[in-house]
């Protein structure tokens, strides 16, 4: 057997990047076939991983057998990854959590269940079934002559390199192989454990017979579980049934995205609106949630946001015909001003209404009113006083943040403020039930109404506390139609944007005193719109307050640079704050929050390192002056916008939409070409009335130019599609990856994945009478 020393190279980060739409369903006659019963006094919940790095949990739900989510979570996944898991556990009061069952899904298998449903059997959970990653290995098989005559075969292994490798509390592996020769040559990851128990990595076997005398066999291997993953078949779990679809963007470089890009930037100042780019995107496609959403990140990266959303609204309002029915329906211009005050209004969310709701979901103080659903010993009159207060903290909250509203929030509204009045000149309070539309209606009553949507609470609120919200989210809404109370609540929105968060990380220390290790240890974060501090108790004193405005950069860190996962630098005149999030992310959401509150800060550093000066010199350029300019540019950050935007990535989405709605795109073409021709009196067909087309000539003009873009665009893919590397493909029997021919530099690009996943937990076994938890995912 031998021992060999690894390490595990980091993975390239422009790979691309995941983005997850959840919902969550009903569980259904959910149990497993032994111990079953041990089931029914206990809570369950599930956990959301990518490989094995848990990114999301679900709430406890207790003691239930037919339990029921109305959840949904949405987030982007800033790396690469190889597994999409789910995990169900089950815990008491006084009990840890017990793996109940799994569910693994390898990204490259991701694919065969896009767009329906299936059924996924609950598998064991099993610490060494748990493995991840794939190993390089060269193997040479010698026959060596010996001084008595006779050939005795040698065997040489050398494990190039890992990559995939889960992490182990956080950071990377410190990982070794052994290499056993019984049976077929036998290759196991550990990590050291040090002074604890090493720790089982996978394994992987080759077959000699694959091997020729001193021919070199060099080739990947899948880390597989231990003895190949065979166990004798387990008691039922239950099963799973997920509905994923699945959504693959490869990422051209920049250059060949200008033609569609600027095509649509132009947008706004296309007249009429309707028959530009953007526009005619909204209308062929089936589902305008697809297309508003990176149309409006493209346009507000590029600044362009406010005259377009100012056009289509004005182009909404020419086809509305009374005025208490304004921004009513699900058109393109009420899906773009939702997504966009989702993007820049995350924060004036947090800081408006976040702790009003921690307190509401803290107190659990009863506010049922209907008589039917008040249970024994509950007074309605006190309930009654309850939702009055709550309603009034929350309402108060509303109307007292004008001065927190995000900079486009406010010009927004000004802008629909303008165009009701001038639609609607003899009512007075239209430009007010315009704004509230938009900003009581499909903005805070839907935050009240969901909180853990949008982060101002870690889990779904238990049903005591949600029927709380649901009345609080509909009074809400009933004030905010009343036009005498819109005009009290919304004349002056100002410019001032502010982020709040509190959460456990661990933070490494900054070196202040001369003598003491900087070692790191745990501390809860906190960011408000004027200091960023850290404490060693959550709700204690700050061990350190640092002003918002003396944030100089908020940057990504190298995990090389201390061998932990995850990290991110504070950059400070003096010295950064290194600071290691709890998941990627948790790290990316504090990355954006806090570059959102220190973005108008004077000062601000061009550059940065991204690693840390150490031993006397810079880890990343080697420099020894510590006071040394940074070696890589900072993030560009613009005023006002929240998420990070990938412009290319953006356009290619687009480009996949314009390219899956062809059919809609060539009826339109025709309605277009059959209205220039005919002038008189159009009998309209009923496969033309979804599309609006005010200027025929123009909206065709445009189209034209759209396929032009689009079939260009298509001749790139198909060259780089050409000279890519090839598709890999797996032996069954080896678990050996065989990959293609080595990809050009040139022709690189970077691969975007989209999920719209819907979960529904239930048990196929009737017989079986507990229940599971349902999945559920926030």
């Amino acid at each position: 057997m031998l021992a060999l020393p690894l390490t595990m190279p980091q993975v390239d980060p422009s790979m691309g990047s995941l983005s997850f739409c959840v919902f969550a369903g009903e569980g259904k006659n959910v149990g497993c076939g032994s111990g079953s019963n041990r089931l029914r006094d206990v809570g369950t919940f599930c956990t959301i991983s990518l490989d094995q790095e848990e990114v999301f949990r679900t709430k406890v739900y207790e003691k239930s057998l037919s339990p029921f989510y109305g959840e949904d979570f949405y987030f982007e996944i800033p790396r690469p990854f190889q597994c999409l898991s789910f995990h169900v556990y089950a815990k008491s009061v006084f009990q840890r959590e017990q793996p109940v069952g799994k569910v693994s899904i390898r990204k490259d298998d991701l694919c065969k269940y896009s767009g329906k449903e299936h059924w996924f059997a609950l598998q064991p959970v099993d610490p060494n079934s748990e493995v991840q990653g794939k190993v390089h290995l060269e193997m040479k098989l010698n026959e060596l002559i010996t001084d008595n005559g006779p050939v005795s075969p040698r065997l040489q292994v050398r494990i190039i390199e890992c990559q995939g490798l889960p992490l182990i509390s956080g950071q990377n592996c410190d990982s070794f192989a052994t290499v056993t020769l019984i049976g077929p040559a036998r290759v196991e990851l550990w990590n050291n454990g040090n002074l604890a128990q090493d720790v089982f990595l996978g394994e992987t076997r080759v077959s000699l017979k694959v091997l020729r005398n001193d021919v070199v066999h060099k080739a990947w291997y899948l880390l597989q579980p231990r003895g190949n993953g065979t166990k004798p078949k387990p008691d039922d779990l239950g099963s799973l049934r997920l509905n994923v679809t699945y959504t693959e963007d490869n990422v051209l470089p920049s250059s060949c995205y200008f033609p569609l890009r600027n095509l649509l930037l132009k947008s706004p100042d296309v007249q009429p609106i309707s028959a530009s780019a953007a526009h005619i995107l909204g209308d062929v496609c089936r589902d305008r949630s697809e297309a508003s959403l990176p149309v409006v990140r493209l346009l507000l990266h590029h600044n362009r946001l406010l005259p377009f959303l100012t056009s289509i609204a004005a182009l909404e309002l020419d086809n509305t015909q009374e005025a208490n029915t304004i921004f009513r329906g699900n058109s393109l211009a009420t899906r773009c001003i939702d997504d966009m005050m989702k993007m820049v209004g995350r924060n004036y969310l947090t800081v408006t209404l976040k702790p009003v709701l921690d307190e509401i979901c803290e107190s659990n103080k009863t506010c049922e009113i209907d008589p039917v659903k008040l249970k024994e010993g509950d007074n309605v009159e006190v309930n009654k006083e309850n939702l009055q207060v709550y309603v009034q903290k929350v309402f108060s909250s509303i109307t007292q943040s004008s001065a927190s509203c995000p900079p486009l929030m406010c010009d927004v509204f000004r802008a629909l403020r303008q165009l009701a009045s001038d639609r609607f000149p003899g009512d007075p309070h239209v430009q007010y039930s315009a704004v509230s539309s938009f900003v009581f209606l499909r903005f805070f009553a839907v935050a009240v109404l969901s909180p853990h949507t949008f982060q101002l609470r870690p889990h779904h609120p238990d049903p005591d506390v949600s029927r709380t919200l649901t009345l609080i989210s509909k009074t809400i809404q009933t004030l905010g139609s009343w036009s005498s109370l819109s005009k009290t609540c919304l004349p002056n929105l100002t410019v001032r944007n502010t982020g709040r968060s509190f959460l456990e990380v661990h933070k490494r220390a900054q070196g202040k005193k001369r003598l003491g290790k900087k070692n790191f240890k745990k501390r809860w974060l906190r960011v408000t719109n004027r200091e960023l501090s850290y404490h060693k108790h959550k709700g204690k004193d700050a061990l350190c307050v640092i002003p918002v405005k003396n944030i100089l950069g908020v940057e990504k860190l190298d995990e090389n640079t201390f061998n932990r996962k995850n990290m991110f630098q504070v950059l400070l005149s003096e010295r950064p704050l290194y600071v290691q999030a709890g998941n990627c992310v948790e790290a990316s959401e504090w990355i954006e929050v806090l570059s959102q509150v220190s973005r108008c800060n004077p000062g601000r550093l061009s550059n940065f390192h991204p690693s840390a000066y150490v031993t006397g010199m810079w880890l990343c350029c080697k420099e020894t002056t510590e006071n040394l300019p940074g070696c890589r540019p900072c993030t560009t950050t613009l005023a006002n916008i929240q998420p990070e935007i990938d412009c290319d990535r953006e356009t290619e989405r687009i480009f996949s939409l314009f390219s899956a709605s062809l059919p809609r795109l060539q009826k339109m073409e025709d309605a277009c070409a059959s209205m220039s021709v005919y002038l008189g009196q159009q009998k309209e067909q009923e496969e033309y009335s979804a599309f609006i087309i005010q200027d025929p000539k123009e909206t065709f003009r445009t189209i034209k130019e759209i396929r032009e873009v689009l079939e260009e665009l298509k001749a790139q893919h198909a060259d780089t599609e050409a000279l890519t590397d090839q598709p890999g493909t797996i032996d069954d029997q080896q678990n050996v990856l065989t990959c293609g021919p080595h990809r050009d530099s040139k022709t690189s690009t970077h691969t975007h994945y989209y999920m719209f996943i819907e979960l529904l937990f239930t048990q196929q076994d009737s017989d079986v009478t507990n229940c599971y938890q349902m999945l559920g995912i926030v």
